[in-house]
């Protein structure tokens, strides 16, 4: 669980990390993180995430969700369409 003085945006790597990484299993595999539906993403939370990268990843992303700030990683998504952010 989060610190409430811990900013979720502190590492500004995974911020574009939801948005390159895709599910890699399951119903929605292939689908980037920040793209999950946010009813799936809460259902998971709920459920207990893996443990790892991916869960780590998606703890973030439950807090993006239910906090509505998908829109603030338009710029990123947009810069990784356009292939102008290296792996």
């Amino acid at each position: 669980m989060r610190r409430m003085d811990e900013n979720i945006f502190s590492n500004t790597e995974d911020l574009f990390k939801l948005v390159k990484t895709r599910m890699p299993y399951g119903k929605y595999q292939g689908v980037r993180l920040i793209d999950l539906p946010e009813p799936y993403v809460v259902w998971y939370f709920g459920e207990g995430l893996p443990k790892g990268e991916i869960g780590r990843l998606l703890a973030l992303l439950y807090e993006v969700k239910v906090n509505g700030l998908e829109y603030l990683f338009d710029p990123i998504k947009e810069l990784v369409d356009k292939d102008l952010v290296s792996e």
